[in-house]
């Protein structure tokens, strides 16, 4: 497992330069905006790509709000690092159910696969990364076999990876609960009910110190790796649920150095 104190003791990222992270800053590139049916999406590229790994990312908002356009650091980060970066928009509650949001995310990916390669990036290396609700849904789009070919997923701080075990815990809370109001879908809709029977992408799972994500975390981790998945395990307990997504791209940032070691050995 790893943890933010070790990673800064142990300066494990020489590839995150303090030039890189400077880099960014000075290119903000504007997006290519494209409609993939249910919503848009924004491709991120540099000029000059050609057969870069890319990073799909799905932002939070307890399903019912958010957009795009949230991704702070991440998208100078990552394209100056050699990516391209997409970002997604999904349709919301309650307008679209959860189940709809994760057929969405589905059509979405199946559009930068097979339009990527037109922006320089690499169909067959291409991360999913998901913070809270996009957290969940990455999982279980990813778990389920709605991302075929996806080399890796990034799951940043969620408990909704088995909803009825959430239940039982007492950990179905309000934001939950109106995510999940029909108790016959909690199984279909549980990133974990898919783990067993197959191997899964390689996975990285991070969790906050909100309550009760380090123990569903780990739970879910452990099964992932008893399946036969390849899994690392952050240790992000210095960090609130929203920094833990805020700070990505930032110099000095631990979950950043760890993500960026996982994508290098998965997608680079």
């Amino acid at each position: 497992m790893i943890d933010r104190r070790s990673l800064i003791l142990a300066s494990v990222v020489a590839m995150l330069s303090a030039e890189a992270f400077a880099a960014w800053r000075l290119r903000q590139p504007a997006p290519h905006t494209v409609d993939y049916g249910p919503a848009k999406l924004d491709i991120y590229a540099p000029d000059d790509a050609h057969n870069l790994p890319v990073v799909l990312f799905i932002h939070g908002g307890a399903w019912r709000i958010g957009n795009r356009n949230n991704v702070d650091a991440k998208p100078g980060f990552l394209l100056a690092n050699g990516f391209v970066f997409v970002s997604i928009d999904y349709r919301m509650l309650p307008e679209a159910d959860v189940a709809t949001q994760a057929g969405d995310v589905e059509k979405a990916y199946a559009y930068v696969r097979a339009n990527i390669a037109k922006y320089g990036g690499d169909p067959e290396r291409i991360a999913v990364m998901g913070h809270s609700a996009g957290c969940h849904l990455a999982a279980l789009t990813g778990l389920r076999g709605g991302l075929p070919g996806v080399a890796a997923l990034v799951l940043d701080d969620t408990r909704a990876y088995d909803l009825e075990s959430l239940a039982r815990s007492g950990g179905m809370t309000r934001t939950y609960a109106r995510a999940f109001p029909d108790p016959a879908q909690w199984r279909a809709l549980s990133p974990a009910a898919y783990i067993e029977g197959r191997k899964h992408p390689p996975t990285f799972v991070a969790y906050s110190r909100a309550t009760g994500r380090e123990e569903d975390s780990k739970v879910f981790a452990a099964r992932l790796r008893a399946s036969g998945t390849e899994v690392t395990l952050f240790d992000g307990s210095a960090y609130s649920h929203m920094s833990i997504n805020r700070d990505f791209g930032e110099e000095g940032d631990a979950l950043t150095a760890a993500v960026m070691i996982f994508l290098k050995a998965t997608v680079v």
